[in-house]
């Protein structure tokens, strides 16, 4: 019991960190295209990046959870 309450605490730390990082990313994202909007197709590139390598960690963390 003790070792499904820790997995999922553990996704649900993942699922936070991850969803507080991709707001992160999206907000800077769109700052950045506010302040220089001739450089959007650079900083969309970027910002998917960003974003897909922030929803590692929530995948990883599903992984671990259901390990």
């Amino acid at each position: 019991m003790l070792a499904e309450f820790n997995g999922f605490f553990s996704l649900g730390l993942a699922g936070a960190g991850a969803g507080i990082g991709l707001g992160l990313i999206g907000f800077g994202a769109v700052q950045a295209v506010g302040r220089n909007p001739t450089a959007s197709g650079k900083i969309l590139t970027v910002g998917i990046i960003g974003m897909a390598l922030a929803e590692a960690v929530a995948i990883y963390g599903l992984i671990v959870a259901l390990k």
